[in-house]
């Protein structure tokens, strides 16, 4: 599935003086994030400013710096009239983005064999084996998961460029991914192992091919989804 390491939401960190209002658009990030995984904001939903402020019991400012900090990772657009709206990502840019995905994540997994610290391999693996097979709900554990475990190749390639382009697709997919999470959590955990035993044996070929069984699978899953 669908991100970076470390992830943005947890990177909050206040600078002296300003806590109270860094807190407040840190808290509306992660609610406006949350709404849009879960789908309470859909793709090419106009966002009301007003509204959402009022519903997540915020004030507009730490709203629109939330809004500001989500259009620049891609999850929301600019309309007309300056309203934000969620952006709509139909199933054909879905799998576009999904075959070129299997290319370059299977070159950054590849590049990435030996090259990722054995801490993070075995706090990624961790992570897996205490989400077990949990279902039903679209956790923010899962997709914190998911980001990390793709996150150890895209930011160990060496390849700054290759990562850039990853990461731009992997919100892309997360945009139409998050419709059906709840049947993924348990294959996405058997073919993140998968690619974690890879890389942790240092192993390029087969860190390369545990990445794209992964991306065939979220591409086989889909279409069987859609038909």
């Amino acid at each position: 599935m669908i991100g970076v390491y470390t992830s943005s939401m947890d990177t909050d960190l206040p600078a002296s003086g300003s806590r109270p209002q860094i807190n407040q658009s840190g808290k509306a990030y992660r609610a406006v994030y949350e709404l849009i995984r879960r789908r309470e904001l859909r793709g090419g939903e106009v966002i009301i400013e007003t509204k959402l402020a009022d519903t997540l019991g915020l004030s507009r400012t730490p709203l629109r710096e939330a809004l500001q900090r989500l259009e620049g990772e891609g999850l929301i657009v600019k309309e007309a009239g300056r309203s934000f709206a969620v952006r709509h990502v139909d199933l054909a840019e879905y799998l576009h983005s999904l075959k070129v995905r299997e290319i370059l994540e299977g070159e950054a997994a590849a590049l990435a064999a030996g090259q990722v610290p054995k801490g993070l391999l075995g706090d990624a693996r961790a992570e897996i084996e205490a989400l077990g097979d949990a279902s039903g709900q679209h956790t923010y554990a899962h997709w914190q998961s998911d980001d990390h475990v793709h996150g150890l190749y895209i930011d160990a390639c060496g390849n700054p460029i290759l990562a850039k382009i990853i990461r731009s697709l992997r919100v892309t997919t997360r945009l139409f991914e998050v419709a059906r999470l709840a049947d993924r959590v348990a294959p996405d955990n058997a073919e993140h192992l998968a690619i974690i035993d890879a890389l942790e044996a240092e192993e390029a070929r087969r860190a390369k091919r545990a990445a794209q069984t992964h991306i065939r699978s979220l591409l086989r899953f889909s279409l069987k989804s859609v038909s």
